[in-house]
């Protein structure tokens, strides 16, 4: 009997004394082929099929077709990967763990044992999604924001306490710790895992799945790892595999160096723009070239984090020298870096000068070229040279409109600190704020950063008055070198105080701003514009009265700050007058190389080893809170925050046959580049919406509403919020913003969660229609799950973000794909249209699907659509009306 590849790969590696168990491509290469030039992200794959193969669900003709990738570039398989982790962040993971709980009461329910509904793999979550920028700008915003988001999320982090201790291998990294992936960079990952079993060693690639689709920032750290849904998630630390199509990979090859006065926020926003461009929806990222030898770990990991803004599945960096030596720096022990530099070598994982992979597709970039830019005024991709910021603003659609609209475009307002009286225009940037896990987790950005704050300051300068500032680093070690390099007293001289350790502003958590700049916004009807150092800018996302969000470095955010209008061109006009009022412009702030390179010194292992020395400890607060040690959660009836999900609520030990969809109507019509933002409830809860009146229902007072990120753990919260996002444009209602629609037959508009309830009621089912991109930005499960509890059963798209698409079909509901040239502007719809999808018994991974559309008048018109259930694994999943259903009823048969 021959052996299997899985046997003939074993081999030992002996690292300083210890003798690791591992799967060694090379001798697998002696069946297989040679696989030197096949891309390092997917020998990292080719590892995981080696060490997985059961002849079930990896055979030895889906390794041999992953090894045979690069003679075309390209493979047509199925495969099924299992990452060694799960990384979850507090807004994703709360509802995973209620869905976990609720699975728990459905296995109990069904006659299981309830012991089985236990992570079968790590899982690590770190609430950094919660605190929100309340107070900012003097000494105590830091205390005030911690202790505000303590008192009002007290109820979920009960849930979360008693999570920890009822499901095994799930870590709580508490709130005030840092961004969830910069944890993730500094700490948690580990470039290769170990494990000791038996008294044996075992060694293979650090590979992991996280529930925010930034998770590919640890890319940079040679770690193959990128965002799923919720959904998703929760299967694959219950055992599922993740099924997925080996991708195509595109080589990105970077050369040359960057220019002084250039940071890495301008060279990830040039790389953001040349892959949307080029298109690598989907497929896997990776870089190459001599250009990476000196480029710093930390601005490989800015460039990695923004893989969803360029739309791919992941933008991966191989080991090298540069790699471990940030190992070093962040505190991993010898015996760590020994064995990842040694595991590398041996796996051919380890950069060489001249490697050149075979790629589906390459590009390339000097970055010796790539120039100070912005990105604006709400897409990521949408890069803006420096001095042509004025008239990208002005060009702007938002402000166009308004122009139209208003009668006039400046709003006095009195300072109530200073008495002083000023004028809010069109333009003001009324937020600026150095936050999130794409540049906090860069030192050469922040330290820039704080030497423009001191040449400001020293000068005389200060920020514009309008201008809520804020500083939200993604870790405490941020905090450590900004004070050994005497930069923090200066940040806070502009306004720019420690306000928290988290996804603040990015997220939406940027807090009021204050009542007489919103007041002046509402009275102008203006255009202002919050400017971030974060990844994501998209509409109605940072603040529901900012139209214009621009992502900047953190010294352009302290630039703007002080400028405080985006008319303000910063190459050639002054940002104001020095202290003798000579006119000050931005090279005169402007830090050299030296000087960055100088501050940057400063940052030192001892201090990370000090921050994460108790990094799971917590607060005395988070530890005396007090939770149950039962099995089962004892949920409380009257909870605002946490509900036992109705997902399990009919299910059956047995999934019934899939139907057809008869006599659907469209809930809402929607264009391009419609967001999981714009889908999912995200950012502050209005008092008139169906979320607002819910909670006041509920004796809940506005000032108390929070976030919806926080209240994701109670599905009547987020089912109501579900399409509710001020800045949705649903064709059905053309001309209004906003959650709205047009019931039909009766024609009478009302809101979309409203509406949903009628045909609810009227037992109508659902269906979406909606342009290219449908459900790109974050990996949100309730974009998936809000529309599933509104009775959505199809969505019909011109094409689908990756992680959206998986979510749907992980939730029951049907992807389906308009023909080429075929969308709802060249069908004329108008929403009034009945949908029936026919034969659905026979689906298959990528079939045709019959749609019938009904007019009106009466008259018919057929569709041949493409389905997007992409796998079998996925098929499956459907058929089961959902993934968790899916993995219950398994647990019922072992």
């Amino acid at each position: 009997m021959s052996l299997s590849l899985h046997e003939i790969s074993q081999d030992r590696l002996d690292v300083e004394g210890k003798s690791y168990h591992y799967f060694s491509l090379p001798r697998a290469a002696e069946q297989l082929g040679n696989v030197d030039r096949l891309p390092k992200s997917l020998k990292v794959l080719l590892e995981n099929l080696l060490r997985w193969q059961d002849g079930d669900s990896v055979t030895a003709e889906d390794i041999q077709a992953l090894a045979d990738w690069q003679q075309t570039a390209h493979a047509d398989r199925e495969i099924a990967y299992r990452p060694a982790r799960v990384l979850m962040q507090d807004f994703t993971g709360v509802p995973a763990v209620v869905d976990l709980a609720a699975m728990r009461e459905a296995v109990n329910r069904l006659g299981g044992d309830v012991a089985k509904v236990n992570p079968l793999s790590p899982v690590d979550l770190v609430i950094d999604h919660s605190v929100t920028v309340d107070h900012f700008g003097n000494d105590d915003a830091f205390e005030e924001n911690v202790r505000l988001e303590m008192e009002r999320n007290h109820e979920r982090y009960v849930f979360l306490r008693w999570g920890q201790k009822a499901f095994n291998q799930f870590r709580v990294v508490p709130p005030g710790t840092g961004i969830c992936h910069q944890v993730n960079l500094e700490y948690l990952g580990k470039a290769i895992w170990q494990e000791e079993r038996d008294g044996e060693h075992y060694a293979w690639p650090d590979t992991l799945v996280g529930t925010d689709s930034h998770t590919t920032m640890i890319n940079a750290l040679g770690v193959l790892g990128w965002g799923v849904g919720g959904i998703e998630a929760e299967a694959a630390m219950l055992g599922q595999p993740v099924s997925m199509l080996i991708p195509d990979v595109v080589g990105f090859k970077l050369t040359g160096k960057l220019q002084p006065g250039i940071t890495a926020t301008d060279l990830v926003l040039t790389v953001t723009q040349m892959l949307r461009k080029h298109g690598v929806v989907g497929k896997f990222v990776e870089f190459y070239g001599d250009g990476l030898a000196d480029l710093p770990l930390a601005d490989r990991a800015t460039i990695a984090n923004m893989a969803p803004e360029y739309g791919a599945t992941c933008g991966f960096f191989p080991v090298d020298e540069v790699m471990v030596g940030y190992l070093r720096l962040t505190g991993r022990s010898d015996e760590q870096v020994a064995l990842v530099e040694a595991y590398a070598k041996a796996q051919g994982l380890w950069r060489n000068p001249g490697d050149e992979p075979v790629f589906t597709s390459s590009l390339s970039l000097d970055m010796h070229d790539v120039e100070s830019s912005i990105a604006g005024p709400k897409r990521p991709q949408d890069r803006v040279s420096l001095g042509d910021v004025p008239n990208a603003f002005n060009a702007s659609n938002e402000l166009e409109v308004n122009r139209a609209q208003k009668a006039h475009k400046t709003v006095k307002w009195s300072d109530s600190e200073s008495g002083h009286e000023y004028e809010l225009e069109d333009g003001a940037v009324v937020i600026a704020a150095i936050t999130s896990c794409t540049n906090t987790s860069n030192p050469s950005v922040l330290m820039a950063a704080g030497l423009v704050a001191k040449k400001a300051v020293t000068l005389g300068l200060r920020r514009k008055p309008w201008v809520k500032a804020s500083l939200a680093p993604g870790s405490k070690v941020v905090s450590d070198y900004l004070a050994k390099a005497r930069l923090t007293p200066h940040l806070d001289k502009l306004g720019f105080n420690l306000v928290g350790y988290g996804c603040t502003t990015c997220i939406g958590n940027s807090g009021p701003l204050p009542d007489a700049i919103e007041n002046g916004i509402k009275e102008g009807d203006l255009t202002v514009a919050a400017v971030l150092s974060g990844n994501r800018n998209f509409e109605g996302r940072i603040h529901p009265l900012i139209k214009t969000n621009w992502l900047a470095s953190p010294p352009l955010v302290v630039a703007y700050a002080l400028a405080g209008n985006m008319h303000i061109n910063l190459q050639t006009e002054p940002l104001g007058n020095d202290l003798s009022g000579k006119p000050v412009y931005l090279k005169d702030l402007w830090p050299t190389p030296e000087e960055i390179a100088e501050a940057v010194q400063q940052v030192s292992v001892d201090m990370f080893h000090k921050e994460y020395a108790e990094v799971f400890d917590g607060t005395p607060e988070w530890q005396e809170i007090k939770v149950s040690e039962a099995a089962t959660y004892d949920w409380d009836e009257g909870s605002t925050y946490i509900r036992l999900s109705p997902f399990f609520d009919d299910m059956e030990a047995e999934p019934k046959p899939v139907k057809d969809i008869r006599g659907a109507r469209i809930l809402a019509m929607l264009g391009d580049s419609v967001t999981t933002d714009h889908i999912s409830p995200a950012g502050s809860i209005k008092a008139e919406s169906p979320a607002g009146r819910y909670l006041q229902q509920h004796g809940v007072e506005r000032n108390d509403f929070n976030s919806y990120g926080s209240r994701r753990g109670n599905h009547e919260v987020m089912m109501r919020g579900t399409f509710a996002n001020i800045r949705i444009r649903n064709e059905m209602v053309p001309g209004v913003e906003g959650g709205i629609t047009k019931h039909y037959p009766s024609g009478e508009q009302m809101a979309i969660y409203d509406a949903a309830m009628k045909y609810q009621q009227e037992n109508v089912p659902l269906a979406i229609i909606a342009g290219k991109e449908y459900g790109s930005g974050s990996s949100r499960d309730w974009a998936a799950k809000g529309p599933r509890l509104q009775g959505v059963r199809v969505v019909i798209a011109e094409s689908f973000e990756r992680i959206h698409r998986s979510n749907l079909i992980g939730m029951g509901i049907l992807p389906l794909e308009f023909p080429q040239d075929v969308t709802r502007k060249t069908l004329n719809l108008t929403g009034e249209e009945l949908i029936d999808v026919e034969d659905l018994e026979d689906l298959q991974p990528g079939c045709t699907v019959r749609v019938t559309l009904t007019r009106s008048d009466g008259s018919k018109e057929e569709l041949v659509t493409r389905c997007r259930i992409d796998t079998g694994n996925e098929l499956t999943y459907y058929r089961n009306d959902g993934i968790l259903h899916f993995v219950i009823r398994n647990m019922l048969k072992s």
